[in-house]
């Protein structure tokens, strides 16, 4: 399936992605080992959870956020949503 930047945008904006990548940011704000996982490997981390809870995303969403390489969470947490990169400036 290919997916235009639109509808890319769109699947990124629903409240349920939204309230998804809150629950998984939280995580990695509370955890140093969660966070350093997702680091590392976005996929394996939001696949395994994070103390029993469990991260509903589509498949589509998983293949999203398996190709982020972000060296520190502000970084990731960046990369969740696209219009946030461009209208940002650099600390």
């Amino acid at each position: 399936m290919i997916m235009t930047s639109a509808t890319t945008y769109q699947a990124v904006m629903r409240p349920s992605n939204q309230r998804e990548y809150s629950r998984i940011l939280t995580a990695a704000v509370i955890s140093s080992q969660f966070r350093q996982k997702l680091l590392a490997n976005p996929e394996k981390a939001i696949t395994a959870g994070y103390a029993g809870e469990v991260f509903n995303l589509e498949s589509e969403e998983k293949m999203r956020l398996k190709s982020i390489r972000a060296r520190s969470l502000p970084e990731f947490a960046s990369a969740l949503n696209p219009a946030d990169r461009t209208n940002k400036k650099p600390l």
